[in-house]
């Protein structure tokens, strides 16, 4: 009592072949199949791509500046030294 039996099973799956078909139900878990497909491609693309991302995969940034004269820097420490 309480318990689905084999019989329950079988009851259900009787009437939801003729709610649905055979054809319904073979085009619906193909729409399953194709989305789990889908699913585990769209993850295996998510791994492939975070390590690329990963900004603890680059090894150092280099950084560009303009270097000054040596006569300006010359001018600007004796200007230090003067003051």
């Amino acid at each position: 009592m309480g318990g689905a039996s084999i019989w329950h099973w079988i009851v259900v799956g009787l009437v939801v072949l003729l709610l649905f078909g055979r054809g319904k139900i073979s085009e619906m878990m193909g729409d399953v199949a194709k989305g789990i497909k889908a699913f585990k491609k769209g993850m295996a693309e998510d791994d492939t791509s975070e390590p690329a991302a990963s900004p603890a995969s680059d090894k150092g940034k280099v950084i560009e500046h303009k270097a000054t004269p040596t006569a300006e820097v010359d001018a600007k420490a004796s200007e230090r030294k003067a003051g």
